[in-house]
């Protein structure tokens, strides 16, 4: 507590167990505070608030319980905060909106509850938001449409509500966009094809409904699509055919109809791969193009021709 000027402290992995000291908190000039991989116990004190200096902070694997003060409003210096893997509860604050500088947000594999704060929308210089497995709930908020810098989107395995903003397709240099497995409704916005970076784009096992939207086919960099699980209808559009650099398409479990087009035979798949292709459990109807005639598997086809 006396060692004021300290501006670095890690003990990474080192087997430290109890609470993290109370003279920590008073470290006003500290800029770095890492001690994941250890078995601290306790919870944040609203004293965090006082490391006005603080650019990074790492608690990864500890055994963290209680919320998020709202004191680290006060941080607005930081540039990482990594909680993930502890026990964190309660709500995301909304403070943390005040910390503009931001450019990794990990707080994954926590127990958070209550809604995404619309103050994230802030943090211009975001590169990484990784919320999934929470249990966040309402709706994803429009504001994260102002995270240009965005590479990577992670909001999976919590129970989010909601249609997708269509302010989502502002994210222009995002790589990965998963909000798989929520609870999410109404359609896929259009504006999913200013996303010509995105090489991961999971919606899988939410509630989603309506057509595929034809401006999928503009996302040039595309790896891989999942959409299986949710209740699209429609038939699939013909631009998923110009996706030359598609690995993975799942748009199996939907009740998707109609001719399957032909093109989708230009796409680099290997169609026999059923972790690769898979449109089955649909309604899709014969007859089926050359390539994939063999892999559409089941499809409720009493409402063909």
């Amino acid at each position: 507590g006396n060692l004021t000027n300290l501006t670095h402290l890690e003990f990474h992995g080192t087997d430290l167990t109890g609470e993290i000291p109370m003279e920590i908190w008073n470290l006003v000039n500290l800029e770095q505070l890492l001690l994941n991989g250890n078995q601290c116990s306790g919870e944040l004190p609203s004293e965090i608030g006082n490391l006005t200096s603080l650019v990074e902070i790492n608690l990864i694997g500890n055994d963290i319980s209680g919320a998020i003060p709202p004191e680290i409003g006060n941080c607005t210096n930081l540039t990482n905060i990594s909680f993930s893997h502890l026990g964190l509860t309660g709500s995301i604050p909304d403070e943390i909106g005040n910390l503009i500088n931001m450019e990794d947000l990990f707080l994954r594999e926590n127990n958070f509850t209550g809604s995404i704060p619309s103050g994230i929308g802030n943090m211009t210089q975001l590169y990484h938001l990784d919320l999934r497995d929470n249990q966040l709930s309402g709706s994803i908020p429009p504001e994260l449409g102002n995270l240009t810098n965005l590479w990577k989107l992670n909001l999976s395995n919590n129970q989010l509500s909601g249609s997708i903003p269509s302010e989502l397709g502002g994210m222009i240099n995002l790589f990965e966009f998963s909000i798989d497995n929520n609870q999410l409704t109404g359609s896929i916005p259009s504006s999913i094809g200013n996303l010509d970076s995105v090489g991961i784009f999971d919606l899988e096992r939410n509630q989603l409904s309506g057509s595929i939207p034809p401006e999928i086919g503009d996302m040039e960099n595309i790896a891989e699509i999942q959409l299986h699980g949710n209740q699209l209808t429609g038939e699939i559009p013909s631009e998923i055919g110009n996706l030359e650099t598609l690995e993975i398409l799942n748009l199996s479990g939907n009740e998707l109809s109609g001719e399957i087009p032909d093109n989708i035979c230009n796409l680099n798949l290997d169609f026999s791969d059923g972790s690769k292709f898979r449109v089955a459990y649909n309604r899709l109807c014969p007859p089926y193009p050359s390539c994939i005639e063999d892999h559409v598997g089941h499809q409720e086809i009493g409402d063909c021709d």
